[in-house]
């Protein structure tokens, strides 16, 4: 995989330009875009470089991110704290994402949009009001493992960290998941289904693939 050096801040301005010229899928009105990543490459950064950029070029944006979406602790633990496979498999609440999120921004969806649903902290629902992203805007889902749940992506980031990197930049107390995302590198090969890779081993000197053709 040939990459190349790029700023955070030019990624954001090639994707927000590229963003332009995309039509959602299935027909809809709304573009769908997902950065992922580990939590170690911090996906929220790009993301909102990139919804910044976006809103520059005129853009109505609706960042989400999937730690809202975490189920509830006596789900996400029915296995321990510590269990790889329920990080990968049991985490996240899928199902409320394709309910909440991307069904209201298919074809004649309303575009009323839940933000979040569950924080972890508490462990009680969050209830956030529903946002109406209005018709031609985007959303900005990111966070982990989103690329093996068949979310429809008009557009899909990928960023991708060395089994060294992401052991080095994952904290000690969360080092239990990264079976977790060398699952996900074996069973969904993310780097293989984005649209555009890019590699953040060095978070001040990331590198890219540039924006390749759709991944089904």
């Amino acid at each position: 995989m040939q990459c190349e050096p790029i700023t955070w801040e030019r990624l954001a301005l090639a994707l927000a330009a590229h963003a332009d010229g995309l039509e959602a899928a299935g027909g809809g009105s709304w573009l769908r875009i997902g950065v992922d990543g580990a939590p170690a490459a911090r996906p929220e950064e790009p993301a909102a470089h990139l919804a910044e950029a976006l809103r520059a070029r005129g853009r109505q944006v609706l960042t989400v991110s999937t730690d809202g979406f975490l189920r509830p602790a006596s789900l996400r633990y029915e296995y321990g704290k510590e269990d790889p496979d329920s990080y990968a498999d049991g985490w996240f609440d899928t199902g409320a994402l394709w309910r909440e999120v991307f069904r209201p921004l298919e074809a004649g969806g309303s575009g009323r949009v839940l933000p979040d649903l569950w924080n972890p902290a508490t462990d009680r629902a969050t209830r956030s009001p529903y946002q109406v992203l209005p018709e031609g805007g985007v959303l900005v889902l990111h966070g982990p493992l989103l690329l093996g749940q068949w979310f429809p992506f008009d557009l899909g980031v990928h960023l991708s960290l060395s089994p060294g990197a992401l052991r080095r930049r994952t904290r000690e107390s969360e080092r239990w998941t990264l079976p977790a995302f060398a699952r996900y590198e074996d069973e969904v090969a993310p780097a293989g289904r984005a649209d555009v890779v890019v590699r953040a081993d060095d978070p001040h000197h990331p590198a890219w693939t540039g924006i390749r053709g759709r991944r089904l």
